[in-house]
């Protein structure tokens, strides 16, 4: 088999998709380890109650940008994603830092934990309770949130939890996105087969296609990374997610489809990508601000006069890190089956 030759049939065989079995398990079990989690934090939850406000938030680890999307527009402070090492320089006593490592962090991780314990900050401590990050953060003034699954996405859900209850995000339901989790993983469950299967379905879109993924909101932008990240893994083709007037010239530079083009012809005749054209995808979570209508159109308008495939990924139900969640965990589907097609996961002969 061509390593760029897509076979459909390898969606809905059972011996192929047992091979990429750990990958699909790790999705579908995506909502059991968010609600793990949230069970864990329960007894943190009561002791934040009453905690006074900060001067300002410092994110630091896992999906400090997740963080960053979601409380930008409501947090009362200044808040911060920080990249690391260490801490910005002006952090002291009366800032709140907030660390993610589901895994036990790195040393850049540590040595922001170290930092914030002798500078004598409020820390949330989010990370495996037997760590050495964990140990190296003790302190009076650290909160440990015992992290059981190692998942970033789970434990950034709990840490949004508990920034709600100290008032400063907006309230976010563990359960809500544990549901979307699940509702995802049934719709794209390897046993629903490719007609059924919204996940295969994309994964032959994306097989012929050098994917545009665009997220008008925030957090459909934050979603639209994610997915590209986890396709150019998959495929080891190039993808891009971005803004709109980024993604404009790449769109108005592609050649118009030839329209006495063979529509059976081989894709990978040539070799490699030179074959494979741009494509749009929208990741849609239910956004309708007046500037995401206009940047939305203006990109439809120029994918359609090119003549190149437009794909809408759409998820409007519950609140929008739930929505955030399915859209991400759709895309990831996708990504796998998209592997599954290209024979990344059968033997090497």
């Amino acid at each position: 088999m061509s390593a760029e030759h897509f076979d459909d049939g390898l969606l809905d065989d059972e011996a192929e998709l047992a091979r990429a079995d750990t990958a699909l398990r790790d999705l579908a079990e995506a909502g059991a380890r968010v609600r793990r989690e949230a069970e864990a934090a329960k007894g943190v939850e009561d002791r934040l109650r009453g905690a006074g406000r900060p001067r300002a938030v410092v994110a630091v680890g896992a999906d400090a940008r997740l963080l960053r999307a979601v409380l930008e527009p409501w947090c009362p402070v200044p808040f911060v994603a920080w990249p690391g090492p260490g801490l910005p320089g002006w952090v002291g006593a009366l800032d709140l830092v907030v660390v993610l490592a589901p895994r036990g962090g790195d040393a850049e991780t540590a040595s922001a934990v170290h930092d914030a314990v002798r500078r004598g900050t409020t820390v949330f401590l989010a990370c495996p309770g037997e760590s050495t990050l964990a140990e190296a953060g003790q302190g009076r003034d650290t909160t440990l949130i015992p992290a059981q699954t190692g998942d970033p996405l789970a434990l950034a859900v709990v840490v949004l939890q508990l920034l709600h209850v100290v008032e400063l995000g907006p309230e976010v339901s563990a359960e809500s996105v544990a549901l979307a989790l699940d509702e995802v993983a049934s719709r794209c469950s390897p046993h629903a087969d490719l007609a059924a299967n919204p996940a295969k379905d994309l994964a032959l879109v994306l097989a012929d296609a050098l994917p545009l993924i665009w997220g008008g909101s925030v957090l459909a932008a934050r979603a639209a990374r994610r997915v590209v990240e986890t396709l150019r893994r998959a495929s080891n083709r190039p993808a891009l997610a971005a803004d709109a007037d980024h993604l404009m010239p790449v769109l108005e530079g592609a050649e118009p489809r030839d329209l006495f083009a063979d529509p059976f012809s081989d894709p990978f005749a040539e070799g490699g990508t030179a074959a494979l054209r741009p494509a749009l995808f929208v990741l849609d979570d239910g956004a309708e601000q007046p500037s995401i209508r206009e940047a939305r159109g203006r990109l439809l308008a120029a994918a359609e006069s090119r003549g190149l495939h437009v794909r809408t990924l759409r998820w409007n139900e519950g609140p929008e890190v739930a929505r955030y969640a399915a859209l991400q965990s759709l895309g990831t589907y996708a990504a796998v089956y998209l592997a599954v097609g290209l024979g990344r996961y059968s033997p090497s002969t």
